[in-house]
């Protein structure tokens, strides 16, 4: 592990930030598959093991719905009851046959949404969390804008074939994936096989089935969301965990997705295996006395990685110069004091903030992606106030 110390360039700071953003590929032949579009990528690192035209702009159907259903669940109201409008009653295609002017909780709409695919219930949902379905299409783009999905328009809650500029990416898709399944309650809704909502007004309950069959065809499934239009024919966004790897895979235009999902994961499964590159706590390899068992990282790494890929793991570890003595004043100890960066071959596949004996250790033993960055955004931040202290 190579060791240094020096002052921080926030342009360089900002250029790793942009760098880290940007999930590394593997470079491996895959399974084949039908679709026109495909990715299997890990959940947790967003590196991508599999791709077939995955930046393609193409109709994605009902995984729209997900985008709607993520925003629904942040919208903290899922206790609210909405009441449903003639406009929602009358939308087209897969529908929960809802009842003008009846009121049912958002949750409830929710479940409906990703379980029946309910377009009636998309559009209940938009008008309600967004007060019109302009209003929702336009937090639907700001959302996918913040997360980064480049290449993705949406115009609808629901992905029918009302306009022709409704179009996403199976890339865009699976990131839009990701940042939903670390939402508890977007993971539990997405992996229920069945749920009942109690109708007003009457005394029987509807019952609705997940449409997802990976669910039951697949052991390892954990949820996902299946899409049709004639326009768009197939498309299919599924999720998979196996000895702690997790897996998203999207196909769009895909006759045979039921199988090439399968056939995704198995071979992710069989080709990867979910390595610890960084452990939780003391770094070793720092020989310099004052830091010496002394800085820690906050959280285990792990990435998915090849049989031949393990041996290309490199590790760099780089400090804020300590002070005359080696004696941290009261306070005055940076957080946080430095960075890990974690190299495969010559492709940067980590940017970690490390810490001075604890000081600003979180206490997860492991974080997401999207928390990864907000250390990175602290990180930088705190760099820039820290140069100026010298």
């Amino acid at each position: 592990m190579l060791y240094t110390t020096k002052k921080w360039i926030l342009p360089i700071l900002i250029a790793i930030l942009a760098f880290v953003c940007t999930p590394f590929a593997a470079h491996a032949d895959g399974p084949g598959v039908s679709a026109r579009a495909a990715i299997l990528m890990d959940q947790d690192s967003g590196r991508i093991l599999y791709a077939r035209n995955e930046h393609r702009q193409m109709r994605i159907a009902s995984i729209t719905k997900i985008m709607t259903a993520i925003l629904a669940i942040e919208s903290g109201k899922l206790q609210d009851r909405v009441k449903v409008s003639d406009r929602a009653t009358k939308t087209e295609g897969s529908s929960l046959y809802l009842k003008p002017g009846e009121r049912i909780p958002l949750k409830d709409l929710i479940y409906g949404l990703m379980l029946r695919s309910g377009n009636d219930s998309a559009v209940a949902i938009a008008e309600y969390v967004g007060g019109s379905l302009d209003g929702f299409v336009y937090m639907m783009n700001q959302k996918a804008q913040e997360i980064g999905m480049k290449n993705t328009l949406f115009r609808n809650p629901h992905g029918l074939d009302d306009h022709d500029d409704h179009y996403s990416t199976a890339y865009d898709m699976a990131v839009l994936t990701r940042y939903a399944m670390e939402n508890p309650q977007f993971t539990e809704i997405s992996a229920s096989e069945i749920y009942r909502s109690p109708q007003e007004g009457e005394k029987w309950d509807r019952v609705w089935r997940n449409k997802n069959k990976m669910l039951k065809r697949y052991p390892y499934s954990t949820g996902g969301k299946t899409g049709y239009t004639k326009l768009a024919k197939r498309t299919l966004v599924s999720t998979a965990k196996k000895d702690g790897m997790g897996l998203i895979a999207v196909t769009l235009n895909d006759p045979n997705d039921w199988d090439d999902h399968a056939a995704m994961f198995n071979w992710g499964f069989q080709s990867f295996d979910l390595v610890r590159v960084v452990k939780k706590g003391v770094v070793g390899g720092i020989k310099l006395k004052a830091y010496k068992n002394k800085i820690e990282a906050s959280r285990d790494l792990r990435y998915p990685l090849m049989k031949t890929e393990k041996k290309q793991i490199q590790k760099s570890v780089t400090l804020y110069q300590p002070p005359k003595g080696g004696k941290w004043k009261d306070g005055a100890v940076p957080k946080p004091i430095g960075k890990m960066k974690v190299m495969l071959g010559d492709t940067m596949i980590a940017d970690m903030p490390l810490y001075y004996e604890g000081k600003g250790l979180v206490k997860e033993d492991s974080k997401s992606f999207w928390s990864v960055l907000k250390d990175m955004v602290a990180f930088l931040f705190s760099i820039t106030s820290g140069a100026r202290h010298g």
